[in-house]
């Protein structure tokens, strides 16, 4: 499965006030491992940003003046994103504004026409820690995800970051599929075929660690975990 982890900055909060997109950042996500590829821009917005946009990111006007505009980078955005799930926090502001953009182009304004559907790491979290605060630097504390280098919100900075908390978030998921894949099917040991596997054992280190986890799971959770 490829993902796309994916953050936008903003001139203000309602594209529908006329605001615009300033900055993409987004990072690729294959099997569960971050690739190092990413998709990174400065958009010229072309007009003023809100103050209180500008006291979460930090951009200016005159920064961005000499910065593409959208249809400049669109193709290559389209294409980064082709054929994989966006992970996005909070994704229908995101959504919406890149909607917005695209609406200015040609009248498109379906992102997820252009990939494999959005998973929303808020409503995520929402259901995960009901009645706990669930912003990224919240979860960041919660999952032990490094973030003391976030002065302000920066668009690959947070998809960066957003990241690593989706994985520890999802950690345990895949063990399921894991398994079925490991176990040879019927005919293979019907017909005599062995299929060798190393088993490592977890160290007493590991195991501590592990139960650790399990621990902090069922406190933030406040509930028995059944494994």
């Amino acid at each position: 499965m490829r993902r796309i982890v994916l953050d936008t900055e903003t001139t203000g909060l309602n594209p529908g006030q006329g605001h615009r997109v300033v900055e993409i950042g987004a990072v690729e996500v294959v099997n569960r491992r971050v690739t190092g590829r990413t998709f990174h821009t400065y958009l010229n917005p072309d007009r003023e940003i809100d103050a209180g946009a500008a006291e979460v990111h930090g951009l200016t006007a005159d920064f961005l003046a000499d910065k593409p505009h959208f249809p400049d980078v669109v193709a290559e955005f389209l294409d980064y994103i082709a054929d994989a799930e966006l992970v996005i926090h909070n994704a229908p502001f995101d959504v919406g504004f890149l909607n917005s953009e695209l609406r200015r182009l040609d009248g498109d304004d379906d992102l997820l026409r252009h990939c494999q559907g959005v998973l929303d790491t808020l409503k995520m979290a929402k259901e995960m820690h009901p009645g706990q605060k669930n912003n990224l630097d919240a979860l960041c504390r919660r999952y032990e995800v490094d973030n003391s280098g976030r002065a302000y919100h920066g668009a690959l900075l947070d998809a960066q970051l957003l990241a690593e908390v989706y994985l520890a978030m999802t950690r345990g998921q895949d063990s399921l599929a894991i398994e079925s894949f490991l176990t040879p099917p019927p005919q293979s040991r019907q017909i005599g075929i062995q299929v060798g596997i190393r088993v490592l054992p977890a160290s007493v280190d590991e195991r501590a660690e592990h139960q650790a986890y399990l621990d902090a799971m069922a406190r933030d959770s406040g509930k028995t975990l059944a494994w």
